[in-house]
């Protein structure tokens, strides 16, 4: 029964894998171009580096650990679910009133549309910075250290995640106000990138306990190192990026839930 409930979406979803993987040589190049936004972001942590020794009381390979692991999970929720900020398009065009004729939940429909393997690339850089960090910040590779690292990695991409999902939700009531929403997901991601010992302390628990961007990596960087946090924010939230998660996930289905019930259709 589940199988067959599952089978349209997985239907959906093979065949987008198969447009983007057809053309190989353009797949390929979509994939190097994504790779090179990752070098670049990194590069950025480099240079910052080459004028400090430390930066938000981190050193290069703790800040190099938080900036692998917020890549790493937006990377994995910008190419599964990144797409639903396409929702003021279907707004407008009236495409989101076919979607709700549909015997389907709206936004498991939105989350198969689309599958952006491009994003693969800057996951692939995620991945190699993640390995130097653990090296260079000589973690044990015991079975607690790995299983922080795994819980971390997929609450934080639940957390973008559901970021993305609140995003499009408050396309119904804004629609023409994408970049708006999307300040609040790709600025999640930047602030997530660095030490949140850089922000005030007002910035720093918005961050932390209405957008829950220093769980993921920040605050699990701090636990995973036993290093002091900073003002508001202990070393041991870090141990809660899975409360986070569900939290950010209860959240951005409330809000979708009601931006569903406040749309009227376009009229056409």
């Amino acid at each position: 029964m589940a199988d067959s409930a599952l089978a349209p979406y997985v239907a959906v979803l093979r065949s987008r894998v198969r447009s983007q993987t057809v053309y190989r040589r353009s797949f390929a190049l979509e994939v190097v171009g994504s790779v090179g936004v990752g070098i670049i972001d990194l590069a950025e942590l480099y240079v910052l580096f080459t004028a400090v020794d430390s930066l938000g009381g981190l050193r290069l390979p703790a800040a190099l650990l938080v900036f692998a692991m917020a890549a790493f999970a937006f990377g994995v929720a910008d190419m599964v679910i990144g797409h639903v900020d396409r929702t003021p398009m279907y707004i407008r065009t009236g495409v989101l009133d076919a979607l709700l004729l549909r015997p389907m939940p709206v936004l498991a429909q939105l989350a198969t549309s689309d599958l952006q393997l491009r994003r693969l690339g800057r996951i692939g850089v995620a991945t190699i910075a993640l390995a130097v960090a653990v090296h260079l910040t000589d973690l044990s590779p015991d079975p607690a250290t790995i299983a922080m690292v795994a819980v971390t990695l997929i609450s934080g991409s639940v957390i973008f995640g559901a970021l993305f999902v609140c995003a499009a939700a408050l396309q119904f009531w804004l629609v023409d106000a994408a970049e708006v929403v999307n300040s609040f997901t790709y600025g999640a991601n930047y602030v997530s990138s660095y030490s949140g010992a850089l922000l005030t302390l007002p910035m720093r628990a918005f961050v932390t306990f209405v957008i829950p961007a220093m769980f993921v990596a920040y605050l699990p960087t701090l636990a995973l190192l036993g290093l002091p946090g900073p003002a508001g924010t202990p070393a041991w939230l870090g141990y809660l990026s899975p409360i986070a998660a569900v939290a950010a996930c209860c959240m951005a289905g409330l809000l979708w839930r009601l931006g569903l019930r406040h749309y009227t259709g376009t009229g056409s």
